[in-house]
C-alpha cells in the first residue's frame, strides 16, 4: 500500500517562507511526475506544482515566482520552497503523483495571516 505523508505546514505571517516535504513509499513516483496539490474547505483540490522524473516543472500561475517544486528520487521526497507566502495560499497541502493516482495523505495545513 503506497503511503503520502506531507508534513512541514504551519502558521506564519504574509511574506515568510515554508518548505513542505512528502515522504513517500520507495518507487511511489518512479518515472511518473510527483505534485502538489492544495484545498481549502468547501472548495476542490487544485493543483500548485509538478516535478517530473528529469527535474522539469510546471506550476500553477498564482505561485509562479514564489513556490519551487523539487524531487530527491534516492528517497522517493518531493518538496515544495513557498515564499512569500500570500493569505490566499492558506489551505491543507498535499502531494501525490501528477496526475494524481495514488491514494491521498493526511495533508500539511498551511496558514497565512496578514
Amino acid at each position: 500500500q503506497v503511503q503520502l505523508v506531507e508534513s512541514g505546514g504551519g502558521l506564519v505571517q504574509a511574506g515568510d517562507s515554508l518548505r513542505l516535504s512528502c515522504d513517500a513509499s520507495a518507487r511511489t513516483f518512479s518515472a511518473l511526475a510527483g505534485g502538489w496539490f492544495r484545498q481549502v474547505p468547501g472548495n476542490e483540490r487544485e493543483f500548485v506544482a509538478a516535478v517530473r522524473w528529469d527535474g522539469a516543472t510546471a506550476y500553477a500561475d498564482s505561485v509562479k515566482g514564489r513556490f519551487a517544486v523539487s524531487r530527491d528520487n534516492s528517497k522517493s521526497t518531493l518538496y515544495l520552497e513557498m515564499n512569500n507566502l500570500q493569505p490566499d495560499d492558506t489551505a491543507v497541502y498535499y502531494c501525490n503523483t501528477n496526475p494524481p493516482l495514488r491514494l491521498w495523505g493526511p495533508g500539511t495545513q498551511v496558514a497565512v495571516s496578514s
